[in-house]
């Protein structure tokens, strides 16, 4: 079934947590470890309008569709950024703009290259660069919406799971927006399947990599993908991917995961 972007905007609204009891850390504070991965999540979703940014030096902002839903999920993911915020708050943990922009200034000369990059490649692609960003884009999502359900199962507090379960229900919209894209933007062009193969086999690294402290990334998804649960969630990611037109085969996610969680499992050097 198509996806409806009419219906998606106009249905679109914050995700909610005015009704969930936030009061309740207060006397059931989080172990540091699931905070830690909560300020990961969190980090990722304030930097959605960096992505959004980059992203408008290429052929994507001039698609009526493709522009209308970045809109859209620039606004969800900033809430979820909000929502996860106000969890760490309530542990004194500040998420705040001069946190962010901290955060930015560390990349340095990569963050003024980033947007010169993307217009540079999309150049070279031509018009099939679409179909490489969606079909990025719903690896990425595909990553954010597993996250999210695997912390929900794994977590033992209440509010932060159902939390955590209603962000991951929006974010499967997003999945299904750029799955749909894809899917028809791959099946139209045998280039765009060549270049999109190559692209997330040799490139793709799971959503945050190049934006977190690299043993923040092997951390996360040490807790999140590890064990036979984890395997086999990377597995069901993948049979997902591959079966966009042209992609079939690709195993993206188990390779990713597997070489996090031996970055993660490895002894540290003497």
């Amino acid at each position: 079934m198509a996806f409806d972007i009419d219906e998606y905007a106009a249905g679109s609204r914050a995700v909610r947590w005015d009704d969930l009891d936030f009061d309740h850390f207060r006397d059931n504070p989080l172990p540091p470890d699931t905070l830690r991965t909560l300020r990961y999540m969190t980090d990722v979703e304030y930097h959605t309008i960096c992505y959004t940014r980059d992203l408008l030096t290429t052929p994507s902002h001039t698609d009526d569709d493709v522009a209308r839903f970045m809109v859209t999920w620039n606004r969800e993911e900033f809430w979820h950024g909000e929502a996860l915020a106000s969890v760490l708050r309530m542990h004194d943990i500040e998420v705040g703009f001069d946190e962010l922009r901290a955060n930015r200034l560390k990349f340095g000369w990569r963050d003024y290259l980033d947007p010169a990059t993307q217009s540079t490649l999309s150049r070279l692609v031509g018009k099939d660069f679409i179909a490489v960003h969606m079909s990025w884009g719903a690896a990425n999502e595909y990553t954010a919406v597993s996250a999210y359900k695997r912390m929900a199962a794994l977590e033992t507090d209440p509010v932060l799971a159902e939390l955590l379960r209603r962000i991951a229900q929006q974010e499967s919209k997003h999945v299904a927006f750029y799955v749909s894209q894809a899917r028809k933007r791959l099946a139209d062009s045998r280039k765009a399947q060549i270049i999109t193969r190559f692209l997330l086999d040799k490139v793709w690294r799971p959503v945050g990599s190049s934006i977190m402290p690299h043993e923040e990334v092997v951390y996360v998804f040490g807790q999140l993908m590890s064990g036979p649960a984890g395997a086999a969630e990377a597995r069901r990611l993948d049979a997902s991917i591959s079966a966009l037109p042209g992609l079939s085969g690709l195993q993206i996610f188990a390779n990713s995961f597997g070489r996090l969680l031996a970055e993660g499992a490895a002894p540290v050097p003497a």
